[in-house]
C-alpha cells in the first residue's frame, strides 16, 4: 500500500510539473484565450488600444492572464503565476500587450499550462504604446457620454481649438490643475477655444463627479467613461492627469502627461490662435494727413 501511495504521488508530481529547472521564455502578455483567439495572431498583432481597453474587464473579471509564446506559426499559451516575481499592482493588467522575457518554471494544471514567474523584464511596449508615440498631426476620435448620458464626440468640436483633459475624482494632481484649466476656458473661449474634461470615473460615480465639479468650480463640459486605452490613443500614458491640445482641424498638436504648466499651455494656445488669424485680427491703420502750413504771411 505504501509503495502504491508513493507511486501515485510521483505520478501526480510528474503530471503537474513540466520542468523542475528554471527556464526562460519570451512572449507577449495577453488578457485571455478568447480575446487572443479572435484573430490570426501570425497576421494581426494583439495589443491595440481597443484590445487593452477590453482586457481591463477580462482581467478584473478574473480571467487568467496569459503569456503567448510563439514557435514558428503556432503559439503556446501559459497562465502567468507569481513566483519570486511579485506584482506591484493587484493584477497583471499593466503588462497586457507588452512583450516580456521571463524566467521561472513551467507547470501543468488540470485546465492549462502555467508558468511560475521568477523574474520578468519588459522588452517591447505594446502596439498601443507604439502608436501613441506618433499621434501628433493625426486626427483621433473620442466618443463618450456626458453627465446626462447623452452621446458626445470630439468631432463635434471641429473648428475650435480643444484642450482635452483626462482626469478622475480620485486623482489629487487632477484637482490641483482644475483652476488653471477653468481660467484658460474663461480667457480663450470667446476666441474659439473649448476645454473638455474626460473623466475616467465609472457611471456609478456620477455623484462624486458632480461634487468634484462643484468643489473645483469646473466651467467646461465633462464627459464620463474614458479609459487607459483612450489615453494611449491620444499619445498619453495610463497615469492621470493627461492633456491633449487639438487644432481647429481636429488634429493633435501636443500631448502632455502630468499636470499642465499654465504658462506653457497659454503660449501654445496663443501661437495657434495667431496662426489661424483669429487671435490678433489685422487692423488697418490710416494715417491722418497733417494740415498743410499756409505759405502766405499774415499781414
Amino acid at each position: 500500500m505504501k509503495l502504491f501511495l508513493i507511486s501515485t504521488l510521483l505520478f501526480i508530481l510528474s503530471s503537474t510539473i513540466l520542468a523542475q529547472k528554471t527556464v526562460g521564455l519570451e512572449g507577449q502578455v495577453v488578457c485571455c484565450a478568447d480575446c487572443w483567439a479572435e484573430a490570426d495572431r501570425t497576421k494581426v498583432e494583439f495589443g491595440t488600444a481597443e484590445d487593452i481597453l477590453k482586457a481591463k474587464s477580462c482581467v478584473e473579471g478574473g480571467d487568467p492572464t496569459l503569456l503567448a509564446v510563439r514557435e514558428g506559426n503556432k503559439f503556446t499559451l501559459y497562465q502567468l503565476e507569481q513566483g519570486k516575481f511579485k506584482l506591484t499592482e493587484k493584477n497583471w493588467y499593466g503588462y497586457i500587450g507588452k512583450k516580456v522575457a521571463v524566467t521561472g518554471m513551467k507547470r501543468k494544471t488540470k485546465k492549462a499550462d502555467a508558468f511560475v514567474v521568477e523574474s520578468l523584464t519588459v522588452i517591447a511596449p505594446s502596439l498601443a504604446e507604439r502608436e501613441a508615440r506618433a499621434v501628433v498631426g493625426k486626427e483621433v476620435e473620442l466618443k463618450l457620454k456626458d453627465l446626462f448620458g447623452a452621446d458626445v464626440s470630439l468631432s463635434q468640436f471641429k473648428g475650435r481649438i480643444v484642450i482635452l483633459n483626462f482626469w478622475a475624482t480620485y486623482c489629487v494632481p487632477c484637482r490641483k490643475e482644475m483652476p488653471d484649466l477653468a481660467a484658460i476656458q474663461n480667457e480663450y473661449a470667446a476666441l474659439g477655444l473649448q476645454v473638455i474634461g474626460a473623466s475616467t470615473d465609472e457611471a456609478a460615480d456620477r455623484p462624486k463627479v458632480l461634487q468634484f465639479i462643484k468643489e473645483t468650480k469646473v466651467n467646461f463640459p465633462v464627459w464620463m467613461g474614458a479609459g487607459a486605452a483612450d489615453m494611449m490613443r491620444f499619445g498619453l500614458g495610463e497615469a492621470l492627469p493627461g492633456t491633449v491640445v487639438i487644432d481647429r482641424g481636429g488634429k493633435i498638436v501636443k500631448a502632455i502627461s502630468g499636470v499642465i504648466d499654465p504658462a506653457d499651455l497659454k503660449k501654445q494656445i496663443e501661437s495657434m490662435l495667431v496662426a489661424t488669424e483669429n487671435y490678433a485680427p489685422k487692423v488697418e491703420i490710416i494715417a491722418k494727413e497733417k494740415p498743410k502750413k499756409s505759405s502766405s504771411v499774415p499781414s
